[in-house]
């Protein structure tokens, strides 16, 4: 059995050492990773670690800091509320925090989105979405529509029923296919071909089926594969032809990531039920959004209880996060941060072009794409993962690759020499032989 690297000196971070002995890591085989990096500050798009070293984060905490780390809008909004009322619970009380989000988002979600669900994570946003739509059709009289379409390379989240929409030969939930309850995967409608296999595959399964789910636009964690807006819009009209809804998966394009406030935008697509997560609070704290139509909420209304909606996070609606997600609104209003997308997403397009067709130590690159503020360097394979993400450590970044992709997602408010910093990095280490 390999033994497991020891943490840093006691001399440097007493707690990390301490707490290495009892912590549980996220996606890491603890017996033989190395110890993380004790961080003690974040600022704007930097990492600064216990050793005085700073990384530009290249990440933006998976994907959630789009407004920079400690932006003041949003920290001040926190305290004021932390010194008010941090949580409230939200059955049968109400706070302003909540209830003014949820307004706000109604405004601008797309078409006749207007009912808003809050939870804490995004994979919780996904399993309301999923409940929502079955009980919709229990409540409208078809019960046996339990089903979900789902597609092959998609990512949904890490709980039971997320992880039965995610990619059946995902290597990260593969091991879990006898928990999950089996749902219909398929191929997304990227060409005429696979529209028609997409048609007859709904045809099919439609009677049995409460929705088709789809991050759009882009997969994340899949390996930040893109498809077209054509594609989002024949799996709006093929729901539309055989009445299914349709849930789309915002929480990673969603709030201005892919260059529109939502990437169904793009596609001129409006979902039945969308979830947002994330970028929501500008990645300060843990809150999500399952947002339904008009006519999703209305199958729940009745004068009995068992057609209501029976969902209750304990800290659904929770004062605090809701405050710091209208201050993340507000940034979203007064600062420009579209545009910074688009000048993210023009030099990410220039600056990673080098990389295209080089074959080094760490692996052959098989291709390079951009879609707004995501840049990607998919490799064949990636021959040590751990060694390469500690030379981007080396090079002063925190760019954390995964699969067979090197990637980009940073803060949209990350300025011009750090920007040029990642993307440089990526091109001298992929390129190293």
């Amino acid at each position: 059995m390999t033994a497991r690297p020891d943490p840093l000196p006691v001399s440097l971070v007493p707690w990390l050492d301490d707490g290495y002995r009892h912590i549980w890591m996220p996606y890491t085989q603890m017996q033989t990773a190395p110890p993380p990096l004790a961080v003690t500050a974040t600022k704007g798009s930097r990492i600064t670690l216990a050793d005085g070293r700073q990384l530009i984060d290249g990440i933006a905490s998976w994907w959630s800091a789009c407004h920079g780390y400690n932006h003041p809008h949003i920290r001040d909004a926190i305290v004021r509320q932390a010194g008010e009322m941090p949580h409230v619970m939200l059955a049968g009380l109400a706070n302003e925090p909540a209830f003014t989000l949820a307004r706000r988002l109604a405004d601008i979600a797309p078409g006749d989105l207007e009912r808003v669900f809050f939870s804490e994570s995004g994979s919780v946003s996904v399993e309301i979405a999923m409940k929502m739509a079955a009980q919709y059709w229990r409540n409208n009289g078809q019960p046996g529509r339990t089903k979900f379409i789902c597609f092959d390379g998609a990512y949904h989240g890490d709980t039971i029923a997320t992880m039965a929409v995610g990619d059946p030969e995902d290597g990260i939930h593969g091991r879990f296919a006898g928990l999950m309850g089996g749902q219909l995967h398929t191929n997304l409608p990227r060409d005429d071909n696979s529209r028609k296999r997409f048609e007859a595959f709904v045809t099919e399964h439609a009677d049995q089926c409460a929705a088709v789910i789809l991050e759009p636009l882009v997969q994340g964690a899949g390996g930040m594969v893109f498809h077209a807006p054509e594609t989002l819009k024949t799996v709006r009209e093929t729901c539309d032809k055989h009445g299914l809804l349709l849930i789309l998966d915002e929480i990673m394009t969603g709030l201005g990531r892919l260059g529109t406030l939502f990437a169904s935008e793009q596609a001129d697509v409006q979902p039945d039920i969308m979830t947002l997560s994330k970028s929501l609070t500008g990645g300060s704290l843990p809150l999500a959004a399952t947002i339904a139509s008009a006519a999703v909420f209305e199958a729940f209304l009745s004068d009995e209880l068992d057609t209501a909606f029976m969902h209750g996070p304990t800290f659904t609606g929770n004062a605090l996060a809701c405050a710091a997600a209208n201050a993340s609104l507000d940034l979203f209003e007064t600062e420009p941060r579209l545009e910074q997308v688009n000048a993210i997403e023009a030099h990410l397009g220039t600056a990673l072009e080098p990389c295209r067709g080089m074959n080094g130590k760490w692996g052959k690159v098989r291709d390079v794409r951009v879609r707004g503020a995501i840049g990607v360097v998919e490799m064949d394979t990636i021959t040590d993962m751990t060694a390469l993400r500690a030379r981007f450590v080396e090079e002063g970044c925190w760019i954390r690759p995964f699969g067979n992709i090197v990637y980009l997602m940073p803060a949209f408010t990350i300025d011009e020499e750090d920007l040029a910093r990642l993307s440089g990095a990526i091109v001298k280490i992929i390129g190293e032989r």
